[in-house]
């Protein structure tokens, strides 16, 4: 039995910006940068990365809100990024013709901030105004700013709002909801919006009026107004933890009105429609299943749905999106994408159809509809080997034939590339699906493997072409592994829920099955595979170092959750008891204890070299898990490289030179414990 202790010694270097951590913080990224950065192949690969990042034909990928398709945009001339639009028309051109509505790099350098973009929401229906937040440095928390698209300047007295993790909406052009920070008691444990407030035009914020709260121990509160001509509502509600939460209709008079549905399960209302996704079993359709409803027929008592997908064992609802009169339904059978139009009939019933087919071992996603408008759609389909292709199409009125609007060219070189999907039995018998994407290791024999999961938060891990994957790794003769472990979303609500709690183990066995099964089929040995996650998937990688070390030659943990005992008294951790457990609670206590990396590290094991990855700007998993961990691996004589951003927050880089430092850092220390002990050239 491994012991387990509560010392921790190294509790200053949770104070983010103090002298001394900082002090120490820079110590260690001299450390990192003299080990992996000044070798002869560390420039040679970041500049192929940034050409990546940094590419003009790249897809640009937009929303339509009104006449135009809106994008933010990144390169090497927009460090920070711009902000702009075009219509569609010249969108299918070459040179789209971009009217250019912020730069962030010139907002930047005239306020002397390093502003992130953090998106905007543009108002319905006029489309003449937008509510853009802007993030100082990658932190969640952002400033709000009222922005006039037609003068393509913020107005000068219109709705601005100090740096919060602040929720704002539209609700018509003088009022908009509002959820910040009012000061004491307005926020959540979990430092969110604990209320809902009208704000009118002209008037403080201060005097915004309270038309909903939350508690102080739930997760935040949220409003917004659906502006759909005919079936404008308004709609406030709590999570009252990650994964539970409580919808309302608000009335004339701003009466809350519950939308009577199980806590567990999520509610659009779309029209006369509402649609419900189930968590758990509810009249009489199991969990997973979505369900529609007539909204006012709901309210007034009825519980007889239309059942529009039922799971099974190897089937998941992925997602759905709106048309102005049919439904794009997305579902997963074994982590493959399948996409189908659903049209309600005039006289009850639905009608189904494909829409597109979208090739095996490849994931298909609607990026975009604008049901007011009509029932266009932009549709994207990639895989491991494929670049993206967007698609746009109509549905119905004959125009059902899809064009292509954009295709990405292939970054890196797939000869002799191919991509299977192989299934391991983890420790309790389970079927755990995995990707592989490499050379045939029946010829080549075992190589160096890069294995990468998650497993949380229901959260899927479907294929994707990543020219950063494929550069710094695939095309120098690595094989990339992506694990579909319990805790994730790729078979549905049991899936995740499997691995709740005291049940997390059971996502690290799946994992270590994997890794496992991988050696077992000859693809790579323990000594050349590593593996490779990011926050939940950092405290994944912190359960591989501790409980199996002996199965990797080398761990990339990016911001990283570690301290299982403290994690719920730092930045957003309180709204993750759901998810883990609360260290508060004595029956939860105990198996967070032995969950817990940081506090399973020990002198006597061996372990495999770790490279921590975290930001000083990060505000939603707290530095000071990767540098605590860090410093107790150093203390007890394990090797060790700690990389902390200054900026970037949790995404871990603000901008493409950011980026591709960071990949090329993780890259070269993969190569060198690996590989041939320094990364090919």
């Amino acid at each position: 039995m491994l012991r387990v202790t509560d010392d921790d010694p190294y509790l200053w270097l949770e104070d983010v910006e103090s002298e001394a951590a900082l002090a120490w913080v820079a110590e260690r990224n001299a450390e990192t940068e003299a080990a992996l950065a000044r070798g002869p192949g560390f420039a040679s690969l970041k500049q192929s990365l940034r050409e990546v990042l940094d590419a003009s034909d790249r897809i640009p990928w937009t929303v339509r809100r009104g006449a135009y398709l809106y994008n933010f945009w990144q390169d090497a001339g927009n460090a920070r990024g711009v902000w702009r639009r075009t219509t569609l028309e010249r969108y299918r051109k070459e040179d789209p013709g971009w009217d250019v509505l912020i730069d962030l790099d010139a907002l930047g350098a005239e306020e002397g901030e390093k502003w992130v973009w953090a998106g905007a929401q543009v108002r319905r229906p006029d489309h003449d105004r937008a509510l853009v937040r802007l993030s100082r440095d990658g932190g969640d928390a952002v400033v709000v700013r009222e922005f006039d698209l037609a003068a393509r300047s913020f107005v000068e007295d219109g709705f601005r709002v100090a740096e919060a993790k602040t929720r704002a909406g539209w609700i018509d052009a003088d009022t908009v909801f509002i959820g910040t920070d009012f000061g004491p008691g307005s926020l959540t444990d979990a430092g969110y919006p604990r209320t809902v407030r009208r704000w009118r035009r002209g008037t403080p914020l201060a005097d915004a009026r309270t038309v909903f709260e939350a508690g102080t121990g739930d997760v935040e509160a949220w409003g917004w107004h659906e502006s759909t001509p005919g079936f404008e509502r308004d709609f406030v509600g709590r999570s009252t933890d990650f994964f539970h939460s409580e919808t309302y209709l608000l009335t004339a008079d701003d009466t809350p009105v519950r939308i009577e549905v199980p806590d567990d399960a999520t509610v659009h209302a779309h029209r006369e429609h509402l649609l419900v996704t189930l968590k758990s079993a509810w009249l009489g359709q199991p969990a997973g299943s979505l369900l529609a409803f007539g909204f006012d027929a709901f309210l007034a008592g009825e519980r007889t749905p239309e059942v529009l997908f039922t799971p099974d064992g190897r089937t998941a609802l992925a997602g759905h999106a709106w048309t102005r009169h049919h439904l794009i339904l997305e579902t997963m059978r074994d982590v493959s994408t399948r996409i189908e139009v659903l049209t309600p009939a005039p006289r009850g019933g639905w009608t189904r159809e494909p829409l597109a087919d979208v090739p095996a071992l490849s994931a298909g996603e609607v990026v975009d509809t604008d049901p007011d408008a009509g029932d266009e759609f932009f549709l994207s389909v990639s895989g491991f080997l494929q670049p993206s292709t967007l698609y746009h199409g109509h549905i119905g009125d004959g125009r059902d034939a899809m064009d292509v609007l954009k295709q990405a060219p292939a970054r890196f070189d797939t000869a002799g590339l191919a991509v299977h999907q192989f299934f391991a039995a983890s420790r309790d018998g389970t079927r755990v699906p995995y990707f592989v994407i490499g050379p045939d290791h029946s010829r080549t024999g075992p190589g160096p493997a890069l294995l990468y999961g998650y497993g949380g938060f229901e959260l899927s891990l479907t294929p994707f072409y990543s020219g950063v994957t494929g550069r710094a790794w695939l095309e120098r003769g690595g094989t990339y592994v992506i694990a579909n472990i319990r805790g994730g979303g790729e078979y549905g609500p049991a899936w995740h829920q499997a691995a709740l709690g005291a049940g997390r183990p059971r996502a690290y066995e799946d994992f270590a099955a994997v890794a496992a099964d991988l050696v077992a089929r000859g693809i790579t040995a323990p000594a050349m595979l590593g593996a490779e996650g990011g926050s939940n998937g950092g405290l994944l990688m912190g359960a591989m170092l501790t409980r199996y070390p002996h199965l990797f030659g080398a761990i990339v943990a990016q911001v990283p959750l570690l301290d299982m005992l403290r994690f719920h008294k730092l930045l957003a951790g309180a709204s993750w008891t759901a998810e883990y457990g609360d260290p508060d609670d004595p029956a939860d206590l105990p198996h967070l204890r032995e969950l817990s990396p940081y506090h399973r590290l020990a002198e006597d094991r061996e372990y495999p070299p770790v490279l921590l990855m975290t930001s000083t700007r990060d505000d939603r998993v707290h530095p000071g898990h990767a540098r605590k961990a860090a410093a107790r691996l150093r203390e007890l004589g394990h090797r060790v490289l700690l990389h902390e951003n200054t900026g970037g927050g949790h995404a871990g880089a603000s901008d493409n030179e950011q980026a591709a430092h960071n990949e090329a850092l993780v890259h070269t220390f993969l190569w060198q414990h690996l590989g041939t002990g320094s990364a090919p050239a």
